[in-house]
């Protein structure tokens, strides 16, 4: 019987909690899992608060694909990578034409834009569709990033703008281009929640290490630097991380986390993107490296004893330099991420809304923080891309510039890997020199290998007359 509005298979956490958040809406939704005991526990879920009447559990794939309206819309929450091809496969024979496939995981996407190429010709849409906002997120309004054919977007819409996030009324939710554009978009996002995690941490470790501050002296000033510009979820949390206590020892909890940080992968496809399309995005890099560097405990811990440990910053740091200069570091990294994304666009033809995406962002993501807005609406007046050209960027840098250069200044004196913060403030430095030093770089490439340089007045595949018999 066709009751279903849409469909959902996957009931882990993030896909318990999607259905949850359509049920809620008041949308009917059909769901699937590969495990049917699963779904019996969902059902349990979804009766205790209210929504087993919006919910049609199905064990058979056929019988549940046949509960949904046509034009059929199906999420499918399971593991990126092979799990995906799999389950396109196994629903393949059930769907028909106009129907869609909305896969709401992290996947890589080269991947999503290879599945949309493979189902076009077969007249099944599909739809890679970023969600940001983790489980909380995805119960009670994620921000959704959608890319893949536009009119399966158009059908499902409705109840993808329902279950989004809103920001003054306006959901979180958008189409943003053809193929693989709605989870090359996630992909950047995570990576610049790498860098905004990363130049937190590095902030932390100034406070800890640098001036002595406990946990909770730490969480004060995070709890009051969310009350100013730098205003983010991220900053919020970072305050009640640092104030949470271990019940069984009374120990502030982060001083008893091990400081090795894991990753899933998005951080790193979305470095790899970045240098596969030539350009810069340092404060990712740097982040996804540091990562990988925490990775290595024992080595580190083998280092110190060779090394010594660090000397320790002298003098004491102004705590609202600290501010300026983390609010700078993260300008430098959206601005990255945000020049990856215009460049993407444009080699792909996708046409990505910077705005949009900007707007989205503004709540339900990770990296929701309040300069979006800011964001939103530069780019909505349209001009330079690259956020360190926009008047209102431009103010807030040249004040803040100054700091982030006395932070990682002491930084380097002391010993303290800000990994992020001085990448963010090289790139910054780079991107402002007007005369830089890549003509001694093209002057070199030539001498070894004749690759030609480029002369004002003359042309480029310009060549210099180098001695021949030196190096070998």
């Amino acid at each position: 019987m066709t009751t279903a509005d849409i469909g959902l298979i996957g009931l882990a956490v993030m896909g318990s909690n999607l259905a949850l958040n359509i049920a809620e809406k008041g949308y009917t939704v059909a769901v699937h899992n590969r495990t049917a005991a699963r779904i019996d526990d969902f059902m349990v879920m979804a009766k205790a608060q209210g929504l087993d009447g919006k919910v049609v559990p199905e064990a058979d794939l056929a019988a549940f694909i046949a509960t949904i309206k046509q034009p059929r819309s199906v999420i499918i929450m399971v593991k990126a990578g092979a799990p995906v091809d799999e389950m396109i496969e196994h629903l393949l024979p059930h769907l028909d034409a106009g129907d869609a496939i909305l896969e709401c995981g992290n996947s890589l996407y080269t991947d999503t834009q290879r599945r949309f190429d493979y189902l076009t010709p077969k007249g099944i849409g599909y739809l890679g569709i970023g969600v940001s906002g983790g489980e909380e997120g995805a119960r009670h309004g994620p921000s959704i990033m959608v890319g893949g054919a536009e009119q399966q977007w158009k059908n499902a819409q409705p109840i993808l703008e329902a279950i989004s996030a809103k920001f003054n009324g306006e959901p979180c939710c958008a189409y943003l281009g053809v193929g693989g554009a709605g989870h090359f978009v996630k992909t950047i996002h995570n990576g610049i929640e790498y860098g905004d995690m990363q130049m937190i941490a590095e902030v932390y470790g100034v406070m800890r290490d640098g001036l002595g501050m406990n946990p909770t002296a730490a969480s004060e000033v995070f709890k009051e630097w969310n009350k100013g510009p730098l205003n983010s979820y991220l900053i919020e949390i970072a305050g009640h991380v640092l104030a949470a206590v271990d019940p069984q020892t009374g120990k502030p909890l982060v001083d008893l986390i091990i400081d090795k940080a894991g990753q899933k992968g998005t951080g790193v496809w979305s470095a790899i993107a970045a240098q596969l399309l030539g350009v810069p995005a340092t404060a990712i890099e740097g982040a996804v490296a540091a990562r990988a560097i925490s990775a290595r405990k024992d080595e580190r811990l083998a280092a110190e004893a060779v090394y010594g440990k660090r000397t320790g910053i002298s003098g004491q740091l102004d705590l609202g330099d600290l501010e300026k200069a983390l609010l700078a570091g993260k300008i430098v990294s959206y601005a990255q991420g945000f020049d990856v994304m215009a460049r993407a666009s444009a080699e792909n033809g996708w046409n990505l809304p910077l705005a949009t995406i900007a707007k989205i962002w503004r709540a339900g993501c990770i990296i929701r923080s309040r300069f979006l807005d800011q964001m939103s609406a530069a780019y909505v007046k349209g001009g330079a891309t690259n956020l360190l050209m926009v008047p209102d960027f431009i103010g807030i840098m040249k004040d803040a510039h100054p700091s982030l250069r006395k932070i990682v200044a002491a930084g380097a004196l002391g010993e303290f890997p800000l990994v992020c913060l001085s990448a963010s403030l090289a790139y910054f430095d780079s991107y402002r020199q007007g005369r830089g030093t890549a003509n001694l770089i093209q002057g070199l490439r030539d001498f070894f290998g004749a690759h030609g340089f480029e002369i004002e007045g003359r042309g480029a595949d310009q060549h210099g007359k180098w001695p021949s018999t030196l190096g070998f």
